[in-house]
């Protein structure tokens, strides 16, 4: 296990902007090759999506991954044991829902994760008050539990997710769901700041982020980028690895480049 922060922090104070790919568990034979290949284009750590039925945070093109994967067969034991035998050099964050996790069971979740090498979880629809009794058992176990915010966040919550978040905070960019964008909300560049001028931990914008010029127009006022449904629909689109790794090769050349 990587430590998720650690890492981050390392790579930022080392003068990079971070790069955080997402790509869903089980979609397709070769989805850990994926994984790899997200890795080998310069990936600063890989969000890992256990797909759950009833997706609350993801668009069309996430829940179309995430429902062809449940059809081939995947299961949130398999996804993470899957990736227990894989060793790519950076953090592995599962992102996932709270029915999947009070199912398993909060402290065998968490060591389930930990036990195959995952260094975080983002549960999207656990608010900061219903938090303890799972970031109780993440602790433990050493996973980070990483937190969201909005546009609209007020500032006070804000301070205490920020607070509270482990290992990076995460972003959203736009009120609503993820999906591919041709243009990014002013409200991101905005929360951005807003961020970083209460918090040292790293802080990332996702949702929409689907070209190269995005990843750098967000990343000015953060500490980086998460990128999901361009990569995603590149797979649904018959794409591979290859591909996928194109992509995030490409937002990886510009983010240092800038």
């Amino acid at each position: 296990m990587i430590d998720l922060e650690a890492h981050l922090r390392a790579r930022r104070e080392a003068g990079n902007k971070l790069l955080v790919p997402y790509v869903t568990g089980g979609l397709g034979e070769r989805w850990t090759d994926v994984v790899e290949a997200v890795v080998a284009a310069g990936a600063d750590a890989c969000e890992i999506g256990i797909p759950f039925s009833d997706p609350v945070m993801d668009g069309p093109t996430i829940q179309e991954a995430s429902q062809r994967a449940l059809d081939g067969g995947a299961t949130p034991s398999g996804i993470i044991s899957a990736l227990g035998s894989l060793d790519v050099g950076v953090p592995l964050v599962a992102m996932t829902y709270y029915n999947i996790v009070f199912r398993t069971g909060h402290r065998r979740f968490a060591r389930l994760l930990a036990d195959n090498g995952f260094s975080g979880a983002i549960i999207p629809d656990v608010p900061l008050e219903e938090l303890p009794e799972w970031s109780r058992a993440a602790d433990d176990a050493g996973i980070a539990t990483v937190l969201l915010a909005a546009p609209i966040t007020p500032d006070e919550r804000l301070v205490r997710i920020c607070e509270r978040s482990r290992g990076f905070v995460y972003g959203v960019s736009v009120m609503g769901v993820t999906g591919e964008r041709e243009s990014l909300a002013a409200s991101a560049s905005i929360l951005g700041k807003r961020m970083k001028a209460v918090t040292d931990r790293p802080v990332l914008i996702g949702f929409g982020v689907s070209t190269p010029q995005h990843a750098v127009d967000l990343a000015a006022d953060a500490d980086g980028v998460v990128t999901a449904s361009v990569l995603m629909r590149r797979l649904l689109d018959g794409g591979g690895p290859e591909d996928v790794g194109e992509i995030v090769a490409g937002m990886r050349t510009a983010l240092d480049a800038a």
